[in-house]
């Protein structure tokens, strides 16, 4: 059990390490790239913002099953949820979090399907628009040019949002710069963003080994979540 965990620690270690080295060779191109891109979409409408991000085909070609970005937006949202990226049934439905880790993140959130699709009150934006495929160990990583592409376009538009779900590895990288800890460390110190933002471990069925060995998680941080929505969206 423990040289399992150990392998999977070092193969989430290296495609994490992957995600970030390509990103850093492709850094120069999209930089420029997004210098034009910004200039261009900083101007435009919010509803034909969302229409190209829709319409985007920037890594169609690394896209298993091509691209389907799925995304829940509306610059009313007071709630904004970040994950990873979607997984193989979110992208049949294109409905995000259409899933296990979906209703495990609801039940966190002390909400039903109604309120958590309801894009006026809560915006949900993954790491990755697109569904990446899978590996050894699970859904890849976010493709590495969609959060440079779109992601701070986007967030300057929400401008209501109270509180934001930071949720997985690669959600916390962008969202929480400078935090060189684990998962496990930075939802720990989750007092530190609160109650602007709160880090998460993902809840995936996968983590339920987390889940049990963390119990201080679901006694202390759950009711705490689920005060804060429900202030929020009673408000």
């Amino acid at each position: 059990m423990c040289r399992s965990r150990n392998r999977r620690f070092v193969a989430n270690g290296l495609r994490l390490y992957g995600y970030v080295k390509w990103l850093c060779m492709q850094w120069p191109i999209l930089l420029e790239w997004l210098a034009q891109m910004t200039s261009l979409y900083s101007r435009m409408p919010f509803g034909e913002l969302v229409e190209n991000v829709r319409q985007c085909r920037i890594c169609e070609a690394q896209l298993p099953l091509g691209p389907r970005p799925v995304i829940q937006i509306s610059q009313s949202a007071r709630l904004l949820v970040v994950g990873q990226a979607p997984g193989r049934r979110v992208h049949d439905t294109g409905l995000p979090f259409n899933d296990p880790s979906g209703d495990r993140l609801r039940n966190w959130m002390g909400i039903d399907r109604d309120t958590f699709y309801d894009e006026q009150q809560l915006a949900i934006l993954p790491m990755g628009f697109c569904y990446p495929g899978t590996g050894k160990n699970g859904d890849l990583p976010p493709r590495p040019e969609c959060a440079p592409a779109w992601r701070g376009l986007l967030l300057e538009r929400l401008e209501h949002v109270e509180l934001t779900l930071v949720i997985g590895q690669y959600a916390h990288a962008w969202h929480l710069p400078g935090a060189k800890t684990s998962v496990t460390e930075r939802v720990r110190q989750w007092r530190e963003v609160w109650p602007a933002m709160l880090p998460l471990p993902h809840p995936s069925p996968r983590n339920n080994l987390w889940l049990r060995r963390n119990p201080w998680f679901e006694q202390e941080v759950i009711p705490e979540l689920r005060r804060r929505v429900k202030d929020i969206l009673d408000d």
